[in-house]
């Protein structure tokens, strides 16, 4: 694709963002238009975590392998963005610590089992207000305030209608997160869009410090955070509201000291809610919607959207230009469905 229009972004999580530097850095000229609304993407702790994520959720090798290249795109993709990526133990307590050993163990992934855990240095964690900050930084005036509210083919690319000015594209990706089909959208990927299932994702965030890694067990985790400390996380299919539930809020909080081995200590805990999208494998949708020329989509990654944020980047730029498929491109395919 070869144009004096930019690719537009529509959306600015982390799977937009990662899109748009990638493309950035290859040198191509991008627009993102950020609503600027909290997204799912802040609303996390940042795990980069294939080997914890592919043990808890018992994955098939095959997804433990696109986990682990998602994680090992992130070092030279953290140093060249800005973003401050720490490499810190992922520690499991909990009763079935014999099975996350043995999960762990049969993918490939270092575990070390020292009494009623085990522990894994092949996890790491991003701190999303920085991360997204850094993206935004690289981009400068890349990155604009705005909504798309409708979208229109033209012979040369796109048009996107943004307040009351309209934008020239010469393609277009998708980020959207789990929002509504923008008016306008082909049939194809309306429909897609339409099959995105939100999941409301509760976490808490306390200036306590609680954990110098990372420390999960039965019903949630502890993660340390440069402010403190966060606490998480539901999830909830088919939620859309943000409020926080108040027993969520405290199921999480039980769990979390189940975890750590303590009482309960009186802790101030900021609770949040964050909307993210999922498809029905859980895989984010990444890649040429089907059957629409310059029309791309970077979305829905259920959990895992920081972790496959590089490869989702990768894999979008590649199919922009054209380029030979990622050996992963296959299965985050929106035409797998």
């Amino acid at each position: 694709m070869t144009s004096s229009s930019p690719i537009v972004i529509v959306g600015a999580g982390v799977l937009g963002l990662c899109t748009a530097f990638e493309l950035h850095r290859r040198g191509r000229a991008v627009l993102v238009v950020d609503p600027g609304e909290v997204n799912a993407s802040l609303v996390a702790a940042g795990m980069i975590a294939p080997a914890m994520e592919s043990a808890i959720e018992d994955v098939s090798v095959d997804r433990a392998q696109l986990f682990r290249a998602g994680r090992d795109l992130w070092p030279k993709f953290a140093r060249v963005a800005g973003i401050a990526l720490e490499r810190r133990p992922a520690e499991w307590r909990g009763g079935d610590v014999e099975v996350i050993e043995a999960r762990l163990r049969a993918l490939g992934f270092d575990a070390r089992r020292d009494g009623a855990s085990v522990t894994t240095d092949d996890d790491c964690q991003v701190e999303p207000p920085q991360a997204l900050a850094a993206l935004k930084q690289a981009l400068g005036a890349a990155v604009v305030a705005g909504t798309v509210t409708t979208i229109a083919r033209t012979d040369g690319g796109w048009r996107l209608k943004v307040g009351d000015r309209w934008l020239d594209a010469e393609g277009v990706v998708l980020a959207t997160g789990a929002g509504d089909a923008i008016i306008g959208l082909p049939e194809t990927a309306r429909r897609l869009i339409e099959e995105i299932q939100p999941i409301g994702g509760q976490i808490g965030v306390t200036a306590g410090h609680l954990v110098d890694h990372v420390v999960r067990g039965p019903g949630a985790y502890v993660a340390p955070m440069a402010s403190g400390a966060v606490i998480g996380a539901t999830m909830e299919p088919g939620r859309r509201d943000t409020a926080p539930d108040a027993k969520a809020s405290e199921r999480l909080t039980q769990a979390a000291w189940a975890a750590l081995g303590r009482s309960p200590e009186p802790l101030f805990i900021e609770w949040r809610v964050g909307i993210r999208g999922a498809t029905a494998d859980g895989l984010p949708l990444a890649g040429a919607a089907p059957g629409e020329e310059g029309l791309f989509m970077a979305l829905a990654p259920r959990r895992n959207g920081w972790l496959l944020g590089p490869l989702v980047g990768a894999v979008v730029a590649d199919a922009i230009e054209g380029r030979t498929a990622s050996p992963h491109a296959r299965a985050l395919d929106p035409g797998r469905f």
